[in-house]
């Protein structure tokens, strides 16, 4: 540390614990003998001058003129305070909705530092939180600034995080007050319509649909208006697509709010009643007609976003059959498709800052579901990281009937990220200003480093797992708190009214306003009809409907591709027995006339290259091939440089992408599936070694692969 200090901008605020002891003491021995000191440090000292008064007097050095090993002591003790409030200071924070009373005592007193107030008030303040406010003087307002940053309604753990500029962004943007700003009037108003909006709708779905399933959003009602902003900021930012995966839990208010399909469009999904004359379009907002279709708290949707500065991004919430969050690599692959330029030979051109993926997870789910692991493993590798993804886990504290003690190994639902190297914050869902802080901080950090962020959306579940449930009867002491504890609308209508941010008349006539806007909408929904068994029309088999393609290629255009494809630098050094085995290929149409089948498969991945379909491949070990029978990518023997010859076709304007994927099936083939869905003019391939390893990823096969087609019409040529 005080190596790195030396070689930034000089400044004796940038050292404190024991190197502010280590360099006053050099100092010390620097004004009795400049010589008497390594070179760079006498010109660092020459740079820097004397210390200034405040830090001389707290060292002890006005009048002692030398530094002792006491005071270095305590200056280290009270840095190593300072570190465990941040590394540990969640454990005090007010994330839970539903305990009042926080933790009793007090965290991190000063007597098991060996410290006393007088001793850390003598310290300078930027020794202990360089990053805090200029009105923090002194050592002791210093640690109490640290207790109350990191003990909020909003908490962080980022101390697994390596990276010594990422620890120390993360670290300054939490310190030095810029995530706790206060919002315009302007915002705050629009949040609480955004949370009146919330809580109306599914209030009246629960009033008009009794005992209808709806997997209701309330007790995280904040999570609406964390993905409006969340949106907004990227929007803003120049991101031109958002993809959104999320399981059934406040999905409907999701697709109202976020996605903007209309309320009548739901209410006649409740109803029964059909809804063409509502919506002209089949698929995710209309009845699926001559599909099976699928529940409503399945479907996806898409909306176009335009801005008042007139940019505009596509929003999509990914079609999703069930809980269990395979969902997420389909949508990390979607992003990836959306963030590359295929139409250029070589690896496809991507910019992270075109597409981002929003991840919302259940705190039952995250950790108990496999599939999280392995797509959290994808973030940073090469052919499938999209530049960070923003994960949100919906944390309401129970899974069905299960409690978190029963479904994790963990303190909290969001450990795992933490061996990724995730930044993680915990925030309190009654708190809509602190989620708000949560987003900004998720927000830039991606931005800054293009890596994911976790935000621990804590709330609770106001209904049982699903409308017809009713939850006390495994959880009565924790479901009589819940009907007792007031709504996040209620408590945040109150806290801008005593704040004077809007009057009491403001707030009663935006709930007038969005009670209308439902009503209305309801109003407009045909009157429920009798079920009656009528003929599906099915749409013609996939075998009838092939076009009569004549797939031939010219004999000299074939035999051209196959000497490019044996066509690398001279400079290039290629492994000697694969060089062999290539230059016989390249004699295949001069001699026997033999191909073999990893020729034949080259041979066909150029020619669709030169018809102009972009390829992208991945799979186990899929550039060399299971059993080194590819060889798509060549190593250089001597410096491993690489070198792919479907990168130097002649005449060819199209990208060509082979990937060795991890060792993990699930995550690989719905990434790819993700990829395809979006990018179906581009040939996607998933490679498995063997059949059972393909088993592995079976949930793919049967919940989107064969059946996507039928529930949402959405195809795929994976």
């Amino acid at each position: 540390m005080f190596q790195n200090s030396m070689k930034q901008r000089m400044n004796w605020e940038d050292f404190y614990g024991p190197n502010l002891g280590y360099a006053l003491e050099l100092y010390d021995q620097y004004t009795q003998d400049p010589n008497s000191i390594d070179p760079d440090l006498k010109d660092m000292f020459d740079e820097l001058g004397a210390p200034p008064s405040d830090i001389k007097e707290a060292s002890g050095t006005k009048e002692k003129g030398r530094v002792t090993a006491d005071l270095i002591q305590k200056i280290a003790s009270a840095v190593r305070l300072a570190e465990d409030i941040r590394t540990y200071g969640h454990l005090n924070a007010s994330v839970n909705p539903l305990r009042k009373d926080g933790k009793k005592s007090e965290l991190f007193p000063l007597s098991d530092y060996g410290l006393t107030e007088e001793e850390i008030k003598a310290i300078p303040a930027s020794v202990i939180c360089k990053d805090a406010p200029k009105n923090i003087t002194n050592g002791l307002e210093a640690i109490q600034y640290l207790r109350n940053t990191y003990k909020r309604t909003i908490s962080f753990e980022f101390d697994h995080v390596h990276d010594f500029k990422e620890r120390e962004w993360l670290t300054r943007k939490i310190e030095s007050g810029e995530l706790f700003q206060k919002n315009s009037a302007e915002k705050l108003s629009a949040v609480l319509e955004r949370l009146t909006e919330v809580e109306g709708f599914e209030q009246f779905l629960h009033r008009t649909f009794v005992g209808q399933k709806r997997f209701s959003i309330e007790g995280l009602d904040a999570l609406v208006p964390v993905l409006d902003d969340i949106i907004a900021q990227s929007v803003k930012s120049g991101t031109t697509s958002v993809n959104i995966g999320m399981a059934h839990r406040g999905r409907l208010n999701v697709l109202a709010h976020v996605l903007g399909k209309p309320y009548e469009i739901i209410f006649s999904e409740f109803q029964h009643a059909p809804n063409k004359d509502l919506v002209p379009s089949e698929g995710s907002i209309g009845i699926s007609y001559g599909w099976t279709g699928d529940v409503k708290y399945h479907l996806g949707a898409n909306r176009e976003l335009q801005d008042a500065e007139t940019k505009s991004a596509r929003i999509t919430l990914a079609n999703n059959p069930s809980h269990l969050e395979f969902i997420n690599p389909i949508v990390e692959g979607s992003t990836r498709a959306a963030q590359e330029i295929r139409t250029q030979s070589g690896y496809p051109v991507q910019d992270e800052t075109k597409s981002l993926a929003i991840l919302i997870h259940g705190d039952a789910a995250f950790p108990g579901e496999g599939i999280v692991a392995e797509t959290l493993n994808l973030s940073s590798l090469k052919g499938y990281q999209v530049g960070g993804a923003i994960h949100i886990i919906a944390n309401n504290m129970i899974g069905f009937t299960t409690e978190s003690a029963e479904s994790r190994s963990t303190n909290y639902a969001s450990d795992l990220a933490k061996g990724y190297e995730i930044p993680i914050v915990h925030v309190n869902a009654d708190d809509p200003e602190a989620c708000l802080s949560a987003v900004k901080f998720a927000v830039e950090y991606r931005k800054t480093f293009n890596k994911d962020f976790l935000i621990d959306l804590i709330g609770y579940r106001r209904y049982g797992h699903n409308e017809m449930d009713e939850p006390s009867t495994t959880q009565p002491m924790l479901y009589d708190a819940v009907r007792k504890h007031p709504t996040v609308k209620q408590i945040f209508a109150e806290k801008l009214v005593k704040e004077g941010v809007l009057t009491e008349e403001v707030v009663q006539n935006i709930e007038k306003s969005v009670t209308k806007r439902i009503e209305d909408a309801y109003q407009k929904v045909p009157a429920k009809k009798e079920h009656t068994a009528c003929e599906i029309e099915l749409p013609e088999p996939v075998s009838n409907g092939f076009p009569d393609v004549d797939t031939s290629i010219d004999f000299d255009v074939l035999r051209k591709l196959n000497g490019e494809l044996v066509n690398w630098p001279e400079s290039f050094n290629v492994f000697g027995k694969l060089k062999r085995i290539l230059e016989r290929r390249a004699k295949a149409f001069d001699d026997d006339r033999k191909v073999e089948w990893s020729l034949a498969e080259s041979l066909a991945f150029a020619s669709i290259l030169k018809d102009g379909t972009p390829i992208r491949l991945t799979g186990q070990d899929s550039e060399r091939g299971t059993f080194a029978q590819r060889n798509l990518v060549l190593h250089d023997s001597e410096t491993g440089e690489e070198f792919v010859p479907l990168h130097h076709l002649s005449d060819c304007g199209t990208s060509f992408a082979v990937h060795n994927s991890p060792l993990s099936e699930g995550s690989v083939l719905g990434f790819e599936y993700g990829y395809n869905v979006h990018s179906p003019e581009t040939l996607v391939m998933w490679e498995a070694q063997y059949g059972d390893f393909a088993n592995a990823a079976q949930v793919y096969f049967d919940q989107f692969i064969s059946a996507g087609r039928a529930k949402w019409g959405q195809k795929s040529g994976l």
